[in-house]
């Protein structure tokens, strides 16, 4: 887990993210900003995600209508930035996966709702 790289504005986990060379979308270094509307959005209101807007989660978001992002910004909205990534860092060295190798999809991909990520969040692989 990178850490540093913290959460993407929209909840992706840029700690764990697979894009080679990626610096994260809030050191504008993920080869996406340029169309990110969750990164354009939270820049031009201050926040520093989706989850701190009065409008989440937006349905004009693309990236919102994905249940991992949402559900994870919803997490955020609820337990905070830190929380998901001690959820994130304990589930990582537990062997849940974040992205499967050579794909951008992995475990919490596999919950079918937002309540089973933030189970498998809280709670860990059961």
């Amino acid at each position: 887990m990178k850490r540093e790289l913290g959460i993407g504005c929209c909840g992706l986990a840029c700690c764990l993210c697979a894009k080679e060379g990626c610096a994260g979308c809030k050191k504008d270094g993920c080869p996406d900003a340029a169309w990110c509307k969750s990164l354009k959005c939270s820049r031009e209101k201050g926040y520093e995600g989706c989850w701190a807007c009065e409008n989440f989660p937006c349905e004009d978001n693309p990236i919102l209508a994905k249940l991992k992002p949402r559900a994870f910004a919803a997490f955020v909205r609820q337990y905070g930035v830190e929380k998901l990534m001690d959820c994130l860092a304990r589930n990582e060295a537990l062997g849940v996966v974040y992205h499967d190798p050579g794909t951008l999809a992995g475990d919490y991909d596999r919950c079918q709702d937002e309540a089973a990520i933030f189970a498998l969040l809280l709670n860990g692989p059961q």
